[in-house]
Formats: C-alpha cells, structure tokens, sequence
C-alpha cells in the first residue's frame, strides 16, 4: 500500500470517528487483534491485545446505545467534540503505524478527518431527518451502520 493511500485511510477512519466516536478506535482494535492490521513494534501494539480490543467494542456498543436517548448531548459540543478530535487521532495514527508512515502525520490525517465527519455528519444527519421526515432513530441507526460498515472496511484494507 502506497503512502497516499495510507494518508487516505487515516483520513476516512477520522471522519468515522466524528460520525461516532469510539467506533473507529473499536474497529482498530479489532482489525489489529484479528491480524488485518499489524501494529506489531509499534506504539500502537497495544491496540491488537485481546483487552483492548473488548474495551473499545463495549465503549463503542455503549456509545451507539447512548446517542438514541434525547438526553445525549449535540456532538459538536465542546465534550463530544474532544472526543471526537482525541479518537479520530488515534485511530489515524494506528492506520500509519500499519501502513508504516508517520504516526504523527497520520494522527493530524485522523484529527482532520474527525472534525470533517462531527460537523458533516451533524448536518447530514439533521438535513435527512428534515428532508426525509423521517424520525431521528431511523438516520441515527443509518449513521451507526455507515460508520460501522465504513470502519470495518477501511481496516480491512491492509
């Protein structure tokens, strides 16, 4: 795999995270722990160890629970926000560290991505509901399955 490519792949699993946050670092952690990605020597490793794998696939489940409630707050609040920029950052960076580029670069790639996917997901999300006068559930669950879907296949490029 080619460094564009590479650079690519950080970038899209950061949007991932900005349409859910713990959902690309889950699928990093499991595309490591599966061997689809190796993230061996490097200081991502730990990222493909059985606990961390099933850390981030509960957060992930957990957080997919959490934003049906009506109590769960705007994504792109200061909170969600954060978290969103620190996850799509990690999950850039460990999409580098497999394709054997700059971890750093490769976070920037991820940061980038993740404001990207908060703040367009956001608006599609909110355009569809409008347009499609469709209930909020039925486009969040879209979203969930486009962020789950389009994570697994990122990862499952190496």
């Amino acid at each position: 795999m080619n460094a564009s490519e590479v650079w690519l792949l950080a970038l899209l699993l950061g949007v991932v995270a900005g349409l859910r946050s713990l959902t690309a670092p889950a699928v990093l952690a499991w595309g490591a722990h599966r061997g689809w990605l190796n993230l061996h020597g490097t200081p991502l490793s730990f990222m493909a160890s059985t606990s961390a794998m099933v850390i981030f696939v509960l957060l992930a489940a957990g957080e997919l629970i959490a934003d049906q409630l009506p109590s769960t707050p705007s994504r792109t609040a200061p909170p969600g926000l954060i978290a969103r920029i620190v996850t799509g950052g990690l999950s850039g960076a460990g999409i580098a560290a497999a394709g054997t580029q700059s971890i750093v670069l490769g976070g920037i790639l991820g940061t980038v991505g993740a404001v990207i996917g908060t703040f367009g997901g956001y608006q599609a999300r909110t355009g569809l509901v409008k347009a499609l006068k469709a209930p909020d559930l039925v486009i969040a669950t879209l979203e969930d399955v486009v962020a789950i879907g389009g994570g697994l296949f990122i990862v499952s490029r190496f």
